[in-house]
Formats: C-alpha cells, sequence, structure tokens
C-alpha cells in the first residue's frame, strides 16, 4: 500500500503545484477560529460574534476560580492535555513566524494569553493540586447543546503527588515555557511569570511521575489517553525551558531519560519529532556539537516523511496529503507541516543539506512538500475543497461543532437543553447556521473524500490543536511570495 502511495505522489511531487492562494486570509482565519473555541466571559472585542459567555461557573465545584481557556474541539469540555499542547505549537509557531504574522501577530498573542491566564490559574488555585480540565467528557458528549446553555456538571479534574500526571503536566510546562518566549520583549512581568509557573509545573511532572491516564481514568480516556506514556512530555518540556531559560542542566535531565524514538509523526500525544527539531536548531542554525544527535534525529524523521526517500514510512494519498491515521487526519498534517517549514527554516540559515540514504535533501526538497500539504488543505485537492471552515467558496457546511450547528443566543434565546439539539440540528442535511471562521475539519478519507456530514466526526470535527500547528506554516508562505 505504501509503495503504490509512493508510486502516485512522485508523479507530481516534483513539480510545485502553482495555485492561487491567499495565505494571509488564510493565517488571519486560522487564528480567528480560536475566539470561536474560547470559554468564560467573552471581550468586547471579540470577533465571532456568535458567540457568547460560557462556564462562568468554572472551577466551582472545587471553589476555586477555573474560568477561561478553550474547548477543544466541537465539544463543551476543556481538556488541558491538547489545549496546552495547542499553545505551545501557538507559542512555537508565533516564535518562528511572529515578524512575517503582520497584523495578525498581535491576534496570535492574544490566542496564546487566553490559554495561558487559565493555565496560570490551574498551577496556583491550590496547593499541591494542578488541575487539568473541566467538564465530564462522559456526559458531555451525550449532549448537543451550545456551549452558554450548559447544564451537565462541570467536574473538575486534577493532578496531584499521589495522583500525578507527568504528562499533563510536562506538557503545560512546555506551554508555559513557550508563551515566557513570545512575550518576553512585550510584557516582560507577564513573561517572567509565566516561565516561573513553567519552572514550578515542571519541577512537579519531574518529582510525581506517573501517567496521568491512570491518574484520571474515564475523564481522560478515551478521548486524550496519553498512549505514548509521559516521557515525551518530559522531553519536550526539558526542551521548551531549555529555550526559555538557557539553562544547561534541561539538556543533562534529556539526556537521562535515554528516548532515542524517531517516530514518523507528531501529535497532542506524541512529542519526541517536535523536541528533536526544536532542539536541532542548536546543532544548524548554533553550531553546538551537544545537539548533534538531535539534529540526526530530526533529520531521520524528515527521511521517514519525504516520500521518495528510501526510508519513508508515510503514505500518501493520490492528490498528494500525508495520511497518517483515519481520525482527524489533517491534526497529523498540519503538526508534521509546521515541523518541516520549521526545520527548512533552519537549514535555510546556514544552507545545509543532508542525506536520506542516496537522497540529497535540501531546503527546497522540504518546502516544496510543505507547501503541497498547505496548497492541498487550502483547495489544491481532488474534491476542489478548502479544509479551512470560511476560506474560499467551497469548504465544510456541516460542521461537528455544538455552537456552530445551534442557532446562536440572539436567534433563539431560549436554551435548547442537553438532547434538545440532536433532532432538529444535529441529524439534518442543512448547513451549520453559524460559520466558525478559520476552523480546519478532521478532513478527507485515505480516498481524497469528504462527505461533510455532522455526524462524521472523525473527518467533520475541528481541533484547536489541527490550527495551531498551521499558523506557522501558513505565515511562512504567505511571507515568502512578498
Amino acid at each position: 500500500m505504501a509503495s503504490f502511495y509512493l508510486i502516485v505522489f512522485l508523479s507530481f511531487s516534483l513539480v510545485t503545484v502553482q495555485g492561487d492562494f491567499n495565505y494571509r486570509d488564510a493565517l488571519e482565519k486560522s487564528i480567528m477560529f480560536f475566539e470561536g473555541q474560547r470559554s468564560g466571559k467573552l471581550p468586547p472585542n471579540q470577533r465571532i460574534s456568535w458567540r457568547g459567555n460560557s462556564g462562568l461557573s468554572d472551577g466551582s465545584l472545587a471553589k476555586v476560580d477555573l474560568t477561561g481557556g478553550y474547548y477543544d474541539a466541537g465539544d463543551n469540555v476543556k481538556f488541558n492535555f491538547p489545549m496546552a499542547y495547542t499553545t505551545t505549537m501557538l507559542s512555537w509557531n508565533t516564535i518562528e513566524y511572529g515578524k512575517r504574522m503582520g497584523p495578525q501577530l498581535q491576534n496570535a498573542r492574544a490566542a496564546i494569553r487566553w490559554a495561558t491566564d487559565y493555565f496560570l490559574k490551574c498551577a496556583n488555585a491550590a496547593p499541591n493540586k494542578l488541575f487539568v480540565g473541566v467538564g465530564d467528557p462522559n456526559a458531555d458528549h451525550k449532549c448537543w447543546e451550545r456551549p452558554e446553555d450548559m447544564g451537565t456538571a462541570r467536574s473538575v479534574y486534577y493532578v496531584s503527588p499521589s495522583n500525578p500526571g507527568s504528562d499533563v503536566a510536562g506538557e503545560m510546562a512546555a506551554a508555559l515555557a513557550a508563551a515566557s518566549l513570545v512575550f518576553r520583549s512585550v510584557d516582560p512581568v507577564y513573561s517572567k511569570k509565566l516561565l516561573g509557573n513553567a519552572v514550578k509545573v515542571f519541577s512537579f511532572a519531574v518529582q510525581y511521575r506517573g501517567s496521568y491516564s491512570d491518574s484520571l481514568g474515564t475523564a481522560a480516556c478515551p478521548f486524550y489517553c496519553s498512549y505514548s506514556g509521559y516521557k515525551d512530555e518530559l522531553y519536550w518540556g526539558a526542551a521548551w525551558l531549555l529555550r526559555a531559560t538557557n539553562d544547561i542542566s534541561y539538556l543533562n535531565f534529556i539526556n537521562t531519560l535515554g528516548a532515542n524514538d524517531v517516530p514518523d509523526l507528531f501529535s497532542w500525544d506524541n512529542k519526541y519529532a517536535g523536541a528533536h527539531v526544536l532542539m536541532a536548531r542548536r546543532s544548524v542554525v548554533g553550531n553546538d556539537n551537544r545537539f548533534d544527535s538531535f539534529r540526526q534525529h530530526a533529520e531521520d524523521f524528515v527521511c521517514k516523511i519525504l516520500p521518495n526517500s528510501p526510508f519513508t514510512s508515510t503514505q500518501y494519498t493520490k492528490g498528494g496529503l500525508i495520511y497518517k491515521l483515519p481520525e482527524e487526519n489533517l491534526q497529523y498534517v498540519t503538526s508534521i507541516t509546521s515541523l518541516l517549514t520549521t526545520y527548512a527554516k533552519y537549514m535555510a540559515s546556514k544552507k545545509r543539506t543532508f542525506n536520506c540514504g542516496s537522497v540529497l535533501v535540501t531546503e527546497k526538497t522540504i518546502r516544496s512538500l510543505a507547501k503541497r500539504q498547505v496548497d492541498y488543505i487550502l483547495g489544491n485537492n481532488p474534491m476542489k475543497m478548502s479544509y479551512m471552515v470560511g476560506y474560499g467558496t467551497n469548504y465544510p457546511r456541516r460542521v461537528h461543532h455544538r455552537g456552530s450547528s445551534l442557532p446562536s443566543l440572539a436567534r433563539h434565546p431560549q436554551s435548547f437543553g442537553c438532547d434538545g439539539g440532536f433532532q432538529p440540528f444535529y441529524y439534518t442535511a442543512n448547513a451549520n447556521p453559524n460559520i466558525l471562521v478559520g476552523a480546519i475539519v478532521g478532513g478527507p478519507n485515505p480516498n481524497d473524500f469528504f462527505p461533510d456530514e455532522r455526524t462524521d466526526y472523525s473527518h467533520s470535527e475541528p481541533a484547536t490543536y489541527i490550527n495551531a500547528a498551521f499558523v506557522g506554516p501558513l505565515a511562512y508562505f504567505d511571507s515568502s511570495k512578498r
């Protein structure tokens, strides 16, 4: 199967497809999407106007304030594990491409801060507790209601010394550390606060080791189980703290983990590839040979992705899309593409090349593959469909998203109740009444087909982590056109 996909892709991979994509417009929309996912009291400059205040009593069951943050996807739950990964990726892309974002830089910072303000509450609300989620996912998934109407229990979840969660704590530390770099020059007081909390949360992750999946049970699984374990989050968290502090003890810690995995994907669950690219920067750009092994791991990862590499382990659809897993495949596409553009950027700064066996890999090789993925998502695909809602004219209309699929409070002030939204709005072929601008859905199946059915959540549900990873590549290709 892999060889079939490879042959098909090679027939056009060597030709850069010329598209007329407006990357700047897509960048603006990709960041605007986060406003549609906001929980808490919305600000006066809220641009997605059909959303209203929600979750205003979050944390009250534990007598703490846990308002704010983001709903992860089409539901009304705040899962800190994917939310923190979202924040780390949004921060990383802002660090790398902020100067290329133009007016969107301010919006990117606002999107990051909406999450980090919430994480600061989670880290400081009670001693010896790190709050990691709000809302009972099992109860929530039985309802189809607007976030503004939530009647389900807003259960509060935390990890502690006796019920550890090194994975979720490690990712939250990564998010706080990465965000501290975003705000370092524009708000040094806030930046210092983020970094101090990153150090504290990471120490907790290291001192009390264990998986949050084991501690939280059905509140984490099967929704966001830490399938890869927690070592990759410790690795990733330490990599970000090293970037933010320049404290070499974090490198020494990474070296004690003995984690040399080189996976062929990157996601909210498995962080190794991202950590390798992040650390490789010190080797490629900084000429620091202490980081050469990370550069080698990063290039081994690229060799597993490139279609014409002898080491490839990546399938492609006939249309040229990276295809990893059936559910929410575009999350892997955007995350991998983000690593590709960032590593290409590092290579370009030093005119670096490397080999996958006998295949020479240049910055242009990687950039061409990344551009193919970006353009596929924006409409250069067999369906001629943009998988970003509100971008272009042909995009998903029946997105698996509660708020988008139900009439807004302005149009229907009365609550629908827990299951009142199913029959008239979930099980219907009608388009969603509210456009969730910028949302990137799960994407097409391996045959490049997208049914655009609300009930088909694995293909039609958007998620914050799909978008967060896409912001960087959009800024990268927008600036390269100027």
